[in-house]
């Protein structure tokens, strides 16, 4: 029988917040999830399912302001920052700024390759437990290149990628090739990430649901939270749809909303919305082995459930949910420079997902216990891993509540680091 350890009341009905639920209620925790939706549209479904230990440079890294800035000037372009006169804005925007240097990336790398790398082991696990089948596979993800500046810049990281441990192997065309023999590709090269992986967000989400369910996680639709009391260092009173929720113990992993959230508990957790797009399509007719990235593009793209997701952009703005037909266009355009075989219709309104990354603005999760709040954890801020990095983190909230040591180290991604 379940030892019962006390109440933990999880915001947020992401894959961040699913995974703490899960591991904290196998602890022996009673565990109530509350969601601003119906569990059904997070980020966490409509993203590019990819495992990526090859992911270990932060967003804050060299160069990214000036190719950002030139980004601006194209309507297609994969990033865009909508001026705005926020502070908040400007606040993030000055942090990301004083951390996009090669100090804060080769600092930070080793910390997010191995919670990517741990995640990666418990996904295998997980898919056992869920008994389902969650389309997980670990072919790796291929960087394709087309031009020599590309090429250049992914080998170099690719040799740093090898002294980290990381299992790759850099392709030339004709390798790349073989790998995809019943498609045409037109580039330079490769990277083949084969330390990476991939799975199919949809059935891992429904399976996950169904299995905490069947745990006896509470699990309450449309409860976005409008307060939080904290009385003598401690939150005492959650209100989430209209209605009162108590427990021992808090977890916020409410994902773009965190640092509005954290907020409401006094606490400043910076973060800044990046909405993206995907979209599923079966034109490629199951012919597509691999995930890759298109680097130049900054496309996603990946075979689950027996189509293909391709997804890209970042546009870091407030939260709005007007799909920018533009940047839409621009993903489409970028598939036939690299699949020549291939023309997409940009899809429709009604077939395009979008969501929000949370973006933090030093390209590091936040993830701990709160010293100013003692019944507290925050876990988010993930960015573009989210998928990638949510049973590690999930599994590291499970394991601070219960005052476990755990099997990575956390310290740098102290959730109270910008208070």
């Amino acid at each position: 029988m379940k030892q019962d350890k006390g109440s933990v009341l999880v915001i947020g009905g992401g894959i961040v917040g699913l995974s703490s639920a899960f591991y904290l209620s196998k602890a022996g925790w009673q565990v109530t999830v509350l969601d601003k939706e119906d569990f059904t549209d997070s980020c966490s479904y409509g993203n590019a399912g990819m495992i990526v230990p090859s992911h270990f440079t932060p967003l804050a890294a060299p160069g990214i302001v000036a190719q950002g800035i030139k980004w601006m000037f194209d309507s297609k372009s994969p990033f865009y920052v909508k001026p705005s006169l926020s502070w908040s804005m400007i606040s993030w925007g000055i942090k990301f700024l004083r951390h996009a240097n090669e100090k804060h990336v080769t600092r930070s790398a080793p910390f997010i390759r191995d919670l990517n790398l741990y995640s990666r082991s418990l996904y295998d696990e997980l898919q056992d437990e869920l008994a389902a089948d969650i389309d997980l596979h670990h072919k790796g993800i291929l960087m394709l290149y087309k031009n020599t500046k590309t090429q250049d810049e992914e080998i170099e990281l690719s040799h740093t990628a090898q002294k980290m441990g990381l299992d790759i192997e850099v392709l030339d065309k004709a390798q790349v090739q073989a790998l995809e023999p019943d498609v045409q590709l037109d580039v330079l090269g490769a990277v083949h990430y084969r330390c990476d992986s991939h799975l199919y967000p949809q059935a891992l989400m429904q399976s996950l649901l169904a299995k905490l369910q069947a745990m006896g996680v509470i699990l309450v639709k449309h409860a976005g939270v409008t307060d939080v009391t904290v009385s003598n260092g401690k939150i005492t009173e959650v209100i989430g749809g209209g209605n009162s929720y108590k427990a021992d113990k808090i977890v916020m992993a409410s994902g773009a909303w965190l640092g509005t959230l954290a907020k409401k508990a006094g606490l400043n957790v910076p973060i800044m919305p990046g909405k993206g797009y995907s979209f599923l399509t079966d034109t490629f007719q199951g012919k597509i082995q691999h995930p890759a990235l298109l680097l130049e593009a900054r496309v996603a793209l990946t075979p689950m459930g027996g189509k293909v997701r391709i997804g890209g952009t970042m546009e870091l703005a407030p939260i709005n949910h007007v799909i920018n037909r533009n940047r839409l266009e621009g993903i489409v355009s970028s598939v036939p420079k690299y699949y020549p075989e291939y023309t997409l219709p940009v899809p429709a309104e009604s077939e395009t997902w979008h969501g929000f990354r949370p973006c933090s603005p030093d390209g590091l999760p936040y993830l701990g216990a709160s010293a100013k709040v003692t019944n507290l954890v925050i876990a988010g801020g993930l960015g573009m891993m989210g998928l990638s990095l949510g049973p590690a983190v999930g599994r590291v909230v499970a394991d601070i509540i219960d005052e476990q040591p755990s099997e990575v180290k956390v310290e740098i991604f102290n959730p109270e680091r910008f208070n």
